[in-house]
């Protein structure tokens, strides 16, 4: 049974920064691809952030410049660097590990941008 466990949410002032953490426990081999998702209250989850097997990444427009992801995969973790944060970044924060045809995503952490 894969689990995927994040931590590093909280309460942070606009412009200071946050670090997320996803770790997956269990039997997992070969990660395709790592991902950070937000949801917003009353809004749809969006993809923030992701980076595949080789390093690739992809960040939505909103966070380009201030977010950086990276992967330890010895680990099979994935962290989200998050500086310059705004109060429209606040909502809870999902990873996703993408294993092969296999879907796995955390339960999520909780960050509040204050203004």
């Amino acid at each position: 049974q894969v689990q995927l466990v994040e931590s590093g949410g909280g309460l942070v002032q606009a412009g200071g920064s946050l670090r997320l953490s996803c770790a997956a426990s269990g039997s997992i081999f070969s990660v395709n691809h790592m991902a950070w998702y937000r949801q917003a209250p009353g809004k749809q989850r969006e993809l923030v952030a992701s980076i595949a097997s080789g390093g690739s990444t992809y960040f939505a427009d909103s966070v380009k410049g201030r977010f950086t992801i990276s992967r330890d995969n010895a680990k099979n973790t994935v962290y989200l660097q998050m500086n310059s944060l705004k109060p429209e970044d606040s909502g809870v924060y999902y990873c996703r590990f993408v294993v092969g045809p296999s879907d796995y995503w955390g339960q999520g952490t909780q960050v509040t941008v204050s203004s």
